[in-house]
């Protein structure tokens, strides 16, 4: 009979403390997930199935040296234990025939960690039913996703950490007859009919206006507001590298200037890593405790993400970021703008709920391209009057959340990753949307 999860890690823990031989050193990371998935197409079901699944990652070092192996799980303690075993002999036949590494930096507290977030999940027939009767005859094409997500970490240091939260995500599309579509998203750990009813019937306004004959708008520059997943687009890119210790150490960080101190934000911007609260755990794969990092304060570069090898090249303390120094629950404090009056307050200008294909075109100027593709509006007087075609927009994040931003929104989304390339994520973020002076567009 397959164990729970927690109880499938400690069974390989208390194997690998056994076996395990001085002056050797382990550590464990452990990944599960109990998931649903629901496709969608017309706003009917088409598919639906389940995902059950878990995997480990055995890290063995000895001598400055370290190797690792991942391993796919049964959940059936005998078959898993061997699977170990078979890893730990491959790891102790590979480990003397590599060098030693000159940046291994190992966690050597044996700290712990143990965090559930148990909440009830919604009910699937109601989820159903409430998605069926909100779409009617609505084009409605997306997934939803459901279940439980676990991480575990353990060394031969003492060090443990378990985390398990419940989550769900639904990412949807309403389709006009024209071709045109309205991109949305109702995610978190509470399902809230009344919160759901109002993210449809928002995408349902905006898919009548997508009827308007498209307005097509020269380049040039125009006051915009920036929806929050608009922002969690350009927020995601400025998230590559730019809080990165080693990015920054290196001198490749978009961010360089800020971190610098040659230039600034806004003062309404402050970024946090989010850890406390959010559906990341308390701890990185590589065996540091996490907690929140203040990333910007008004304006000005703070803290930085900083794994284990990071700190160990660059003389710095480690604060428990993952090796690719990405922030995997980032937060943008909200501002004092209230949702319903943001039509107003834009005036005249672009209302953008959407950013797609984003990249850099000058990445030392915090530079980026992409396009406006969903649900983009021109606005005047506080009215919406048609959609704008898909256009290319070329602006510095230290204009956009310089001095080019007016206000950001009292209220915040929370947007969960999507990706579910391997297994589902447990990062997020939440985000404001944002009111700015001037965005460039270029063609």
């Amino acid at each position: 009979m397959a164990a729970s999860p927690l109880h499938n890690f400690q069974d390989l823990v208390a194997w690998l403390r056994d076996n395990v031989r001085a002056p050797e050193q382990f550590t464990l990371s452990y990944s599960a997930e109990q998931s649903q998935f629901i496709r969608f197409n017309h706003a009917r079901v088409r598919q639906a199935g389940d995902v059950q699944q878990a995997g480990a990652s055995l890290k063995l070092i000895a001598d400055g040296r370290q190797a690792d192996l991942h391993l796919t799980l049964s959940g059936e303690p005998a078959l898993d234990r061997e699977r170990l075993h078979q890893a730990l002999a491959e790891l102790r036949q590979i480990l003397p025939l590599i060098p030693a590494d000159p940046y291994l930096l190992l966690n050597d507290s044996a700290w712990h960690s143990h965090q559930v977030q148990d909440g009830p999940l919604p009910d699937t027939a109601r989820v159903l039913e409430q998605i069926e009767h909100g779409a009617g005859a609505l084009d409605l094409v997306g997934i939803y996703a459901a279940g439980p997500i676990s991480r575990g970490f353990a060394s031969s240091f003492g060090a443990s950490g378990w985390h398990q939260a419940n989550s769900f995500n639904f990412d949807f599309s309403l389709f006009h007859a024209n071709g045109q579509a309205v991109k949305a998203n109702y995610a978190g750990q509470v399902w809230d009919n009344a919160a759901f009813a109002r993210r449809l019937a928002q995408a349902r306004e905006q898919l009548e206006y997508l009827g308007r004959p498209l307005k097509t708008l020269a380049p040039g520059q125009y006051r915009a507001y920036l929806a929050p997943a608009a922002m969690d687009e350009i927020m995601g890119m400025l998230c590559w590298g730019g809080f990165s210790a080693q990015a920054i150490a290196s001198k490749d960080s978009p961010l360089q200037r800020l971190y610098a101190g040659d230039a600034a934000l806004s003062p309404l911007v402050n970024i946090t890593e989010q850890v406390s609260g959010s559906l990341s755990p308390a701890f990185s794969g590589e065996g540091y405790p996490r907690s929140d990092v203040q990333l910007v304060d008004a304006g000005q570069a703070r803290e930085q993400l900083t794994n284990a090898r990071s700190a160990a090249e660059f003389e710095q303390v480690a604060n428990g970021a993952e090796a690719h120094e990405w922030p995997s629950a980032l937060s943008l404090a909200a501002g004092e703008l209230a949702l319903d009056e943001v039509l107003a307050r834009l005036g005249t200008g672009l209302y953008i709920s959407n950013l797609w294909y984003l990249n850099y075109s000058d990445l030392p100027a915090a530079r980026m391209t992409g396009l406006t593709r969903f649900a983009t509006f021109w606005v005047e007087d506080g009215q919406i009057q048609a959609p704008v075609s898909t256009m290319r927009f070329d602006d510095s994040v230290y204009s956009l959340l310089g001095p080019q931003l007016e206000a950001l929104t009292t209220e915040r989304e929370l947007i969960l990753s999507t990706s579910t390339y391997g297994q589902r994520q447990t990062s997020s973020s939440h985000l404001p949307g944002a009111l700015v002076k001037r965005l460039t567009l270029t063609l």
